[in-house]
C-alpha cells in the first residue's frame, strides 16, 4: 500500500530526481533566480527551504548536511554567506514562484523561482506601499471637511427655492385638508 506517500516523481527514477534537484538547488543558490517548469519549481521549493533554515545556524554538522544535499563547495559558501545575511531574520518562505506562461514546444507551464530578498524590483515596490494610509467608509479627514463646504454653497440657492415652495405646498395641503 502507498498510503501517505505522495510527492511528484517528475517522471524520473529516484537517483535522477535527486541529482536534478541537487543541481537545481545549487543553481538557485548561486544565481538567486532560475527559470523552470512549475512542477519542478514546487519540488525544488520543498528541497531548498529546509536547507536555508538549517543554514541559519552555522555549524560544521549543518555544513556537512547541506553539502550532502548540494554537493558543491561554492554553493555551500554562498548559502552560509550571502544568502543567510539577507534571509537570516525571515521565519520561513525564502523562495517565490512567479508564473511566466506556457512553453511553446510542449505547452508546459513555466515559472521563475527566486530567493525572496534578492529581487530589488520587488523590494523597491514594497516600500512605497507602506506609506499609504487606510481610509474608512465614513469619509473622515480633509476630503470630508472640504465636501460639506461645497455642498453648503450649492444648498443655499436650493434652500431658498425650497423655502418659497414650502409655504405654497403647505397652503395646498391645508386647503385639501379643509375639503376632506
Amino acid at each position: 500500500m502507498r498510503h501517505g506517500k505522495k510527492f511528484n516523481h517528475l517522471g524520473r527514477k529516484a537517483a535522477h530526481r535527486k541529482a536534478m534537484l541537487s543541481n537545481m538547488a545549487t543553481s538557485l543558490i548561486l544565481h538567486k533566480r532560475i527559470s523552470t517548469t512549475l512542477a519542478k519549481a514546487k519540488e525544488l521549493k520543498k528541497y531548498v527551504e529546509p536547507l536555508i533554515t538549517r543554514a541559519k545556524e552555522d555549524t560544521t554538522h549543518n555544513r556537512r548536511v547541506a553539502f550532502s544535499y548540494l554537493k558543491n563547495k561554492e554553493a555551500i559558501k554562498s548559502l552560509f554567506g550571502e544568502v543567510i545575511e539577507k534571509v537570516g531574520t525571515r521565519p520561513g518562505g525564502y523562495t517565490r514562484i512567479i508564473k511566466t506562461g506556457f512553453r511553446l514546444g510542449d505547452n508546459a507551464e513555466m515559472c521563475i523561482i527566486e530567493l525572496v530578498d534578492f529581487n530589488e524590483l520587488m523590494l523597491k515596490e514594497s516600500k512605497p506601499a507602506k506609506k499609504t494610509t487606510r481610509r474608512s467608509r465614513r469619509g473622515s479627514g480633509k476630503a470630508a471637511e472640504a465636501a460639506p463646504a461645497v455642498e453648503k454653497v450649492e444648498e443655499a440657492p436650493q434652500a431658498e427655492a425650497a423655502a418659497d415652495e414650502a409655504p405654497e405646498a403647505s397652503d395646498e395641503n391645508s386647503e385639501e385638508n379643509e375639503k376632506n
